[in-house]
């Protein structure tokens, strides 16, 4: 029996290297791709990718652009090339023509797993079909309308800071990202699902689904590396996951929670709906729940046009896990900075000091300029995603804005992409190039946003000419949800408090994967932390 068992595993490796590693080897070696300049391989299974992935803050993008330019060529799996590009023009035509340049399948295959067939995770027509029906969520009137949340779970942050902070005129340590991910929590559940989470009262009274989000937040991202190898071969899963049970639990909870609002919204729009002809005429409200419901149940819609119960439930997980996360850490990330440049803390202080009111409306809070160009400066320098990638599901031509020399001697004003070369989009880098943002593009320096370099206008993102929200049709449907809940914490939290360094910058890293987490380089067991020391503001 045992032979047995042993010579089917050798036959089916056999027919596995026949039927994939010897075409993928044919067609790695045929590649019109090998003519761009790049680094040498540095391991004949994972190419440069273990380097790329042992980076910090993607710090190998930057040395790659700065001595190869902006097509880098590098090794992937099994020596397949793929590209680096920070090119504004290539950059502008990948992120347009998302329909056949999507996400690769096994980074859609990894975060389904938490995000379920979302918004982020899907493709295609289903991607545009969601996409359609969410945009009336996130205008600038709801946005609007969310501000007087942003601001109320800021200052029931900051009241439970001024309890922790004991003593006036002492520094408190403290992990200012565990409290501003039970904020921006609380902030999507009653902004987006009108549904009060209480995760800021978690330590208060029991509330097991705030403990389930905070461990979930908590646990170490898989590297690029192994999610790779994982989706390549699914057995893996079962070796290297044992975060997975914690994961389903999040996700069964809120989509349950998701379930619930579902339920409660049918109810309430068809007792609220019309009887028209032989259908219900329901109600055009346009609240988050509201929209997945009518996209789901409306009678005036055709059936190939309405959102199945699984899409609609997907949207729970999604939203709740996107629209804090990512918040959270950029204000973290935005204190840590602030607490390191006292300077343009105490600058920015008095701006929002000057103020007269703790609840500003949208628009009073957008007009503050200083608050503006420091949030700008944070988002840039640390964008909470900080790169993407992308694959050619067909054979594409992609136009550059600066030609290359390549390895052949000739000069190259587009790339011939083969189908299935996948391509990384290094945010951080375009963010960091000296030669878009000057000799001092790594330092924290809000005021270069007074006179932003004539160069940055090129970068193809969707807000203030970076790509901290991406850009093109998949870029972040909640970028304006997003900045004004961060000016409104950072708004509330600096005129409280003055923030500084509680460890050695040096001792400051961030966990690998696709949300730059901070975490403790000496205590990387302690999952994401920022620690400061927090102290009252004394207003004179």
């Amino acid at each position: 029996m045992l032979w047995r068992i042993i010579l089917a595993l050798t036959a089916a490796l056999v027919v596995a290297f026949a039927y994939i590693v010897i075409p993928l080897v044919l067609r790695v070696k045929r590649s019109k791709l090998w003519v761009i300049p790049g680094p040498p391989s540095t391991s004949w299974l994972l190419g440069n990718l273990r380097e790329y992935n042992d980076s910090p803050r993607d710090l190998i993008s930057d040395e790659w652009m700065e001595r190869y330019g902006s097509v880098v060529r590098i090794h992937g799996f099994l020596q397949t090339p793929m590209l680096s590009i920070t090119d504004n023009r290539a950059l502008n035509h990948i992120l347009t023509n998302y329909t056949y340049l999507t996400k690769p399948e096994y980074i859609r295959l990894d975060l389904s797993k938490l995000l379920c067939s979302g918004l982020l995770t899907v493709e295609g027509e289903r991607y545009k079909h969601q996409r359609r029906i969410l945009n009336q969520v996130f205008g600038s009137a709801q946005i609007r309308e969310a501000t007087s949340t942003f601001f109320d779970k800021a200052l029931e942050l900051r009241d439970l800071w001024t309890a922790a902070v004991t003593t006036a005129h002492e520094s408190t340590r403290m992990d200012v990202l565990h409290g501003l991910n039970m904020a921006t929590l609380d902030a999507v559940g009653q902004a987006v699902f009108n549904c009060d989470f209480e995760a800021l009262k978690s330590d208060q009274k029991p509330n097991k689904f705030a403990r389930t989000m905070e461990r979930v937040f908590s646990m170490p991202n898989q590297k690029h590396v192994l999610v790779l190898m994982k989706n390549l071969f699914p057995a893996l899963n079962f070796i290297f996951d044992p975060n997975m049970k914690l994961v389903n639990q999040a996700v069964d909870m809120m989509r349950g929670i998701g379930a619930q609002l579902v339920a409660e919204k049918k109810v309430e729009l068809l007792r609220d709906g019309k009887t028209v002809g032989g259908g219900i005429s329901l109600p055009e409200d346009r609240d988050f729940v509201s929209a997945l419901v009518q996209a789901h149940i409306n009678p005036d819609v055709t059936t190939g046009q309405r959102l199945s119960e699984e899409d609609v439930l997907s949207q729970f997980p999604t939203f709740t896990i996107t629209g804090h996360e990512t918040t959270s850490d950029a204000t973290a990330w935005c204190l840590y900075e602030l607490a390191r440049a006292p300077h343009v803390q105490a600058k920015l202080r008095e701006e929002l000091l000057a103020v007269p009111t703790e609840n500003p409306t949208m628009d009073e809070l957008m007009a503050l300029p200083y608050l503006d160009m420091v949030v700008r400066e944070s988002l840039r320098i640390r964008a909470p995603v900080t790169s993407t990638i992308r694959t050619a599901n067909k054979a594409d031509v992609i136009p550059l804005e600066t030609p290359f020399r390549g390895l052949d001697g000739e000069m190259h004003n587009s790339i011939e992409v083969p189908e299935g070369t996948m391509m990384l989009i290094p945010f951080m880098s375009i963010h960091r190039s000296t030669a878009i943002w000057g000799p001092d593009a790594s330092e924290f320096r809000p005021e270069r946003w007074e006179n932003p370099p004539k160069a940055s206008v090129d970068i193809p993102g969707i807000w203030g000419h970076l790509l901290s929200f991406g850009g093109g049709p998949r870029a972040c449907i909640g970028f304006r949800f997003a900045i004004v809940e961060m000016k409104a914490l950072v708004f509330t939290l600096l005129r409280a408090f003055e923030f500084g360094p509680a460890v050695d910058p040096a001792d400051i890293s961030t966990m690998p994967g696709i949300v730059l987490r901070p975490c403790l380089k000496d205590a990387p067991e302690g999952g994401s932390q920022m620690p400061l020391l927090v102290k009252r503001c004394e207003i004179a």
